[in-house]
Parts: structure tokens; C-alpha cells; sequence
């Protein structure tokens, strides 16, 4: 078995209940930054050479066989380009979504595969259950306050047969370091590590300007009147309130989100927070854990990370996407967004969001 190490917590107590179980595991970090730095910045970042030693010194602890895999060029030509790529039109991506489909369950498990592993062992947080038809079911982690299962549910039932997630029945968070500080791994207390990995400093408008460049625009209302300017609308995703730099106040003085980025004519729309409420989300790419339902099917919609899932009804369409209408509004979702659906706790679908039906119809952007 392949361990998939990333120089924190998490991989390395999954790799070592890996061990306990029996598997005989070969540990890999994953280089994915084309210049890494020497030491993460607190909780931010990835790929530091630091991370990398740490990873190494886990394996040594668990005497276990350690190399490191330099997959930086796949990762810059399908996560950060897909991530540049969606928010110069206007979508919002979500990076960690496609790491786990384009690296870590394809790149890495492809790799692993050919080289005779029957599985790759990963630290993250979800539940692998077999199914009635033997196919793996993904279902929400014991711990909910770390569940992951929202971004791996991308990899579909195919690559998850391949997949083992140690840490999917763990209590918490706090369980994990206790484990490691008893086994003696070193990383007990370091920081779990958030945001987005490629940009070390949190800034991601700044990252944006920097690899797309300064595209002046202007901001208008719902009614086409022009209320600011902005320096690129790659900025601003749907649901955004901070940053707008508004030179005229609303009417009624109340506060004002972006309802829509229009990249053919460089422009962001802005507007009341009620017309963000959407009831109907159609979205396309669908992944289904299970045979893809022709009729209405009841379920739980997600579509941020972090976000609550929604109840409503969920139907695939003949294109190979999926529609759901919601029993309430769900506010702020945005194109390029990822749309899990759940039954309970298991995972019944990914899709990747391309149009949200909002109650209020948003102006004409020019």
C-alpha cells in the first residue's frame, strides 16, 4: 500500500493504522510547489521543503520505505491553471476539488497502480463503506466538525475502490494528535494547514493580479447604473461584500454583494443580499455513487466545503449533469461552485455548479 504523506498529522497517524493493520506500506510525499519554500507560514502553504522532512522523519518513525514524487508540473497544469482559468471567467473554482481528481486520485493512484500497490492510504477525514452491489460508498467522517467527503466525492466510485481513509471513525481532531504524540511521530501540535495551498500568503486577490494581470472594469447595479470600478473582476466571486470599493451608496443605504461577474464585458454586478437567494441549481459533470436517478430523488444539496446541506430533490438530466430544487433559499451560489449531494451521511453525486436560478433576475451588465 502507497501512504500519501504530506508532513502533517493526519497522513502520518493514517499511515501508521495502515501499518498497525498489517499492510505493507511504502510512504510518498508529494512535491507539488515549483519553488518551495524552505518553512510553511504558520498554517498556510504546502510543499515546503520543512514539510517534506517532516514526512520523512514520520516514515523513519514508523520504518516504513520514504520517497518523495515530484508532481509540481501536473499539479501547476491542472490545478493552478484550472484555477486561474475559472475565475478569469468569471466562476469560482475550488482548488481542493480538483487536486483530489487530477493528483491525488489519478496522477498519484495512477502511479501507485503501476507500480503494484493495490491502494493508496490517505489522511483524510471520510468514511468508505461497501455498498449492496460491492462499489464503495463515501459517506460523511464520525467527526462532522472535519468531514471531507465533500471534496472527495469528484473521485467517484471507481478510483475510492482503490482508496483508504484510516481516520474517517475517529472522535476528533484532538484524538489524532493525542495518537501521534503517543506513537511518538513529532507532529502532535502542528498546524493544520488552510485556505489555499499555492498561495502561501493567504492573498488571493493578490495572487490573481499577479498571474492575470490588472483588467480595469466597472461595477454596476441591478438596473445597469455604474456605482464603482475595479481593477479585475476575477476579484470577486458571487456573495462577496468586502472589497467593492463602492463610490455611491445603495438607496435604501443597506449593504450591497456582488450577484454576478460578467467576463465578456469585464463587468461585476451588485445588488441586495436577497437576490442571491437561489432555489434551482443545474449543474453539470455529475459523478454518481450509484445508478444516476431519471426522477426526482429527495436528498441534502452542499455546495461549499463548509457550507450546511440543504434539503430538496435532485434529478440527473440527459446531458450528464443534475438539477436540484431546494425546499429554502440557498444564498451566494456561484458557477464553477462544487454540488455534492447526500443521502444522510452517504454521498449520493458530484457535479461541478454552471447555473444558479435566483428568485430576482439580475440587471443587464452594459
Amino acid at each position: 500500500m502507497l501512504a500519501a504523506l504530506s508532513g502533517g498529522v493526519d497522513s502520518a497517524v493514517a499511515a501508521a493504522r495502515a501499518v498497525d493493520a498489517g499492510h505493507d506500506v511504502v510512504g510518498v510525499h508529494m512535491a507539488l510547489s515549483r519553488n518551495r519554500d524552505p518553512f510553511r507560514t504558520g498554517s498556510r502553504g504546502c510543499c515546503s521543503i520543512e514539510d517534506a522532512s517532516d514526512a520523512r522523519r514520520a516514515a523513519d518513525v514508523l520504518g516504513i520505505p520514504f520517497y518523495v514524487w515530484d508532481l509540481a508540473d501536473r499539479f501547476e497544469e491542472t490545478v493552478v491553471a484550472d484555477f486561474l482559468a475559472e475565475y478569469a471567467a468569471g466562476r469560482t473554482p475550488n482548488p481542493c476539488v480538483r487536486c483530489n481528481e487530477h493528483v491525488k486520485f489519478a496522477t498519484l493512484l495512477e502511479r501507485a497502480v503501476a507500480l503494484g500497490f493495490d491502494a493508496v492510504c490517505t489522511g483524510h477525514y471520510a468514511r468508505l463503506v461497501p455498498g449492496p452491489d460491492g462499489a464503495p460508498e463515501l459517506h460523511r467522517a464520525r467527526d462532522l466538525a472535519k468531514d471531507q467527503s465533500y471534496v472527495l466525492a469528484v473521485a467517484g466510485p471507481d478510483r475510492l475502490r482503490r482508496a483508504i481513509f484510516p481516520l474517517g471513525e475517529v472522535a476528533s481532531k484532538q484524538d489524532v494528535r493525542a495518537e501521534a504524540a503517543a506513537r511518538g511521530l513529532g507532529l502532535s501540535a502542528k498546524p493544520d494547514s488552510y485556505d489555499i495551498c499555492f498561495v502561501a500568503d493567504g492573498d488571493t486577490a493578490g495572487f490573481l493580479r499577479r498571474r492575470l494581470g490588472e483588467r480595469p472594469g466597472e461595477i454596476r447595479d441591478e438596473a445597469g447604473d455604474v456605482v464603482g470600478h475595479h481593477d479585475g473582476a476575477y476579484r470577486f466571486t458571487v456573495g462577496q461584500r468586502r472589497g467593492l470599493r463602492l463610490g455611491r451608496p445603495a438607496p435604501d443605504g443597506r449593504p450591497r454583494y456582488v450577484l454576478d461577474v460578467v467576463p465578456a464585458t469585464n463587468t461585476v454586478v451588485v445588488g441586495p443580499a436577497e437576490a442571491l437567494d437561489v432555489r434551482r441549481v443545474a449543474a453539470s459533470d455529475a459523478v454518481w455513487f450509484g445508478p444516476a436517478p431519471g426522477e426526482p430523488v429527495r436528498c441534502a444539496a452542499q455546495v461549499r466545503a463548509h457550507g450546511a446541506a440543504l434539503p430538496g430533490r435532485a434529478w440527473a438530466t440527459a446531458d450528464g449533469g443534475v438539477v436540484v430544487e431546494l425546499d429554502e433559499p440557498l444564498r451566494g451560489v456561484a458557477a464553477g461552485q462544487s454540488l455534492v449531494l447526500y443521502a444522510g451521511t452517504r454521498v449520493l453525486a458530484h457535479a461541478t455548479v454552471r447555473a444558479a436560478h435566483r428568485a430576482t433576475a439580475v440587471g443587464a451588465a452594459g
